[in-house]
């Protein structure tokens, strides 16, 4: 081997031995963003089923496996903001907020869930949906006011996404996200205005049953 030949090797072997380490802290940080995802989309199961106390245990779980991720990739810039460790943040910080806003809970910021704030934003916009599947199970349930106060949450949520107007390359598209929210949001207050109605017309048609069954109880049956 000539002493240029030896020369240049000994100039690429560090930059193998960075490469080499970017690939293994890129590969961590993909299986752990993998497990935060998963642990966070089943959370999110269990708060719509009731299970509280199984959700609680999951987004635990899904928030370690993003520390890892960040952890791994944290030292490579480049690997941390390639997009899969922000996917599995927002993942992350939907279960959180659905957790939260469907218990009736003070939605957390980002810093508190433990997310950079565009992936907060993002998780904030697709918990309009979480909320409106609680708010659509409130209304088969018969619980009107509840559902009510799902929507107005939404609402809320609509109402703070739309202040955020910054071009999509430092938002990671936020504007579709929000535009996808308010079009979920329109379509929840129409089915609620009609499950208000229906509501409406079955306390008239009740009250008009007990008006005519008490002239019934006191003029007795008309005869023919």
């Amino acid at each position: 081997m000539s002493a240029a030949a030896g020369e240049l090797l000994g100039l690429t072997e560090p930059v193998r031995g960075r490469l080499v380490a970017r690939h293994d802290a890129r590969e961590v940080g993909l299986a752990a963003g993998r497990d935060a995802i998963r642990s966070a989309a089943n959370a999110i199961r269990a708060v719509h089923r009731g299970e509280t106390g199984q959700a609680d245990t999951l987004i635990g779980e899904a928030r370690a496996s993003l520390q890892a991720a960040y952890e791994a990739c944290g030292s490579f810039p480049d690997v941390l903001h390639a997009g899969f460790v922000q996917d599995a943040a927002k993942e992350v910080a939907e279960a959180v907020l659905t957790r939260t806003a469907i218990a009736g809970g003070e939605l957390p910021g980002p810093d508190e869930v433990g997310v950079d704030d565009v992936s907060w934003l993002h998780g904030l916009a697709e918990t309009v949906g979480e909320l409106r599947r609680a708010s659509l199970d409130h209304v088969r349930g018969g619980r009107l006011d509840q559902a009510e106060d799902a929507l107005a949450l939404m609402q809320e949520i609509l109402a703070a996404l739309m202040t955020i107007d910054v071009p999509d390359g430092l938002s990671r598209g936020l504007r579709r996200a929000t535009d996808s929210a308010r079009a979920i949001t329109e379509r929840t207050r129409g089915d609620l205005t009609t499950a208000a109605g229906q509501r409406e017309l079955r306390r008239a048609l009740d009250a008009h049953r007990e008006v005519l069954e008490r002239v019934l109880e006191t003029n007795g049956p008309a005869q023919g």
